[in-house]
């Protein structure tokens, strides 16, 4: 045996070459690093669901001013869904667990299903009902994404087909 190839990084030509367990260790480290990201990248997204659920479970302190910015933004949406010449738009996105079965009833069209609403978007379909139900507006509710196969956001779609 050379004493080059008894050394831990062997020399051939100009190049230094890592031994297998060097590279394989540099390949560990590179793994742990993309899990650490992915860690804390799911860790900040976890903290951002957890603010969302906390402010979309205080209602809204419905004033006029605050009517008057909801129905001024809404009507905007509408125009320019309407421009593009389609008939409905989400109007608000939430996390299921702002449902008491978790979006259960909503993704199995049952009756009942606004009963289970809480917080804003509670009062978001009521703001429908009591305003824009008799302008023969449509709500519709339906589960919107599946993370693990499992029911994820709630969305509301506003029609006025």
């Amino acid at each position: 045996m050379t004493a080059a190839a008894s050394e831990p990084h062997t020399i051939l030509g100009d190049e230094s070459f890592m031994s297998a367990d060097d590279l394989r260790h540099y390949m560990q480290e590179l793994e742990q690093a993309k899990l650490s990201k992915e860690l804390e990248a799911m860790s900040r997204e976890d903290k951002a669901r957890a603010a969302l659920v906390k402010t979309l479970s205080t209602p809204l302190d419905l004033t006029p001013e605050v009517l008057g910015q909801i129905a001024q933004n809404l009507v905007s949406k509408m125009k320019v869904a309407a421009q593009r010449g389609e008939t409905e738009i989400m109007v608000m996105r939430f996390p299921n667990t702002l449902c008491t079965d978790k979006g259960r009833a909503i993704n199995n069209a049952e009756e009942g299903w606004p009963e289970t609403l809480t917080g804003r978007p509670r009062q978001a379909f009521e703001l429908w009902r009591d305003h824009l139900r008799p302008g023969h507006y449509k709500l519709k509710a339906m589960v919107v994404d599946w993370p693990n196969g499992m029911p994820g956001d709630i969305g509301f779609f506003l029609s006025w087909a």
